[in-house]
């Protein structure tokens, strides 16, 4: 048998199928419709090893109908076309249930590629079921996605995990040829991650590599073998931008554990350096700012370095410049000015600049007043003097609020004390 273990032992029926009891369980959202055999366009989302596939597989089989595949990663227009062509002809000859096209990773298609398959979708001549590991608000065109029923698989917990151990120790006729003893699942458990497939994938591993019949797993034995954990990251996914937006938050919330945590998680999955380093220069003008200036320095020089510098030794920059941003003090004034101030030329258009602000490179701007009355600060005691500086319109508005910081708060009173009641500083 060349065939992996995983691909042994799959299940062949709903009785044998492993986990997401909320859509196949005896109450299961999808249970009833699968043994009545009405089955709506669906598309099967979580993460890889999660029984998209086989689930696929055991829909078609329980309710009889024809079985069409398609792989995302190497299919076109043209595939689809062809593979919809057979299916029109299976459903007409053959039976008087529209047969089933499965799509692998349908997030791999592009939209016209997406696009070919809605005409089948809503006419009936397939019944469309996708399996996606990325969210597929984001990855399936609106106009297809508005004509399948979304179903979410979860990662297998624990007691599925060793129930799929024990279920291959007992069914695999190669397995079963040999005397294993699971003494210790902790490291195997671990390594797989949730991910069934890859769970069968290292025990097999494990299994073959042992020279005799009787064979005790424990975890020193799982670790030895299969060396290292793939991290499972993936740089262009969901997963990808889950992860940058825990790290980024971890430093917004002034804990330099959970930053190197989620900084390694990027680093272990061969995240990109400057992508990395450029959103921590965001952070430390969008979380950080004015509360500690220096921070901006930090992230530049951070970019600079990683950039020149590249993997392993980069990965000790962007630590250092993660636990400082994480440990400085924080403020978003500077965002939230910037905010309102667009919110403000939203809402307001294009108001005039006042005349006595304005460039005067000529003679007739001159003779029209532009810079008229303008008064040069540096001509003023302590380089101060009061005057408007925004449209007259919106006088007195007050876009930036001093952060509750140390250094914001010796900017809050050196602008009281210029500016008195104008601004509510």
């Amino acid at each position: 048998m060349n065939e992996p273990l995983a691909e042994r032992v799959r299940p062949k029926n709903l009785e044998e199928y492993i986990s997401q009891h909320h859509l196949v369980g005896e109450n299961g959202s999808l249970t009833n419709q699968i043994k009545k055999g009405i089955i709506p366009s669906l598309i099967l989302w979580g993460p890889p090893g999660t029984g998209k596939t086989t689930l696929a597989h055991i829909v078609a089989k329980e309710s009889e109908r024809p079985f069409y595949v398609l792989s995302a990663i190497n299919s076109g227009v043209k595939d689809i076309r062809e593979v919809i062509d057979k299916a029109k002809q299976a459903g007409g000859l053959f039976t008087s249930k529209n047969p089933i096209l499965f799509i692998d990773e349908i997030h791999r298609f592009s939209k016209s590629q997406q696009d070919s398959l809605l005409a089948a979708v809503e006419k009936g001549w397939v019944t469309l079921i996708g399996a996606t590991t990325e969210n597929p608000s984001f990855e399936v065109i609106p106009a297809l996605l508005s004509r399948c029923q979304v179903y979410i698989l979860n990662a297998f917990g624990k007691e599925d995990l060793e129930l799929l151990l024990e279920r291959a120790m007992h069914n695999d006729p190669i397995l079963k040829s040999k005397r294993i003893k699971l003494q210790e699942t902790e490291a195997l458990l671990r390594l797989s991650g949730g991910d069934g497939r890859k769970l069968l994938n290292i025990f097999e591993l494990v299994v073959n590599s042992e020279p005799n019949d009787e064979i005790i797993i424990t975890d020193d034995l799982v670790l030895s073998k299969a060396q290292k954990n793939t991290v499972l990251y993936d740089k262009t996914g969901e997963q990808h931008y889950d992860i940058i937006s825990a790290f980024i938050k971890s430093i917004r919330g002034s804990d330099p554990n959970g930053a190197v945590y989620w900084l390694a998680r990027m680093i272990e999955g061969g995240e990109d350096v400057k992508f990395i380093a450029r959103r921590m220069l965001i952070s430390a003008s969008e979380d950080i700012g004015l509360a500690n200036p220096t921070a901006l320095v930090m992230a530049t020089t951070t970019f600079q370095a990683v950039t020149t510098i590249g993997y392993p030794e980069a990965r000790i920059i962007l630590s250092q410049c993660a636990i400082y941003l994480a440990t400085s003090a924080k403020s978003n004034a500077s965002y939230m000015a910037i905010g309102k101030a667009q919110q403000s030329v939203r809402q307001t258009g294009n108001l005039s600049v006042p005349l006595h602000l304005r460039n005067a490179p000529t003679k007739l701007m001159k003779d029209l007043g532009y810079g008229e009355d303008y008064k040069y600060a540096h001509d003023f005691k302590n380089n101060f003097v009061n005057e408007e500086f925004l449209p007259d319109e919106l006088t007195g508005t007050s876009y930036y609020q001093p952060g509750k910081n140390q250094r914001e708060n010796a900017l809050s009173d050196f602008l009281k004390k210029r500016w008195k009641d104008k601004y509510d500083f």
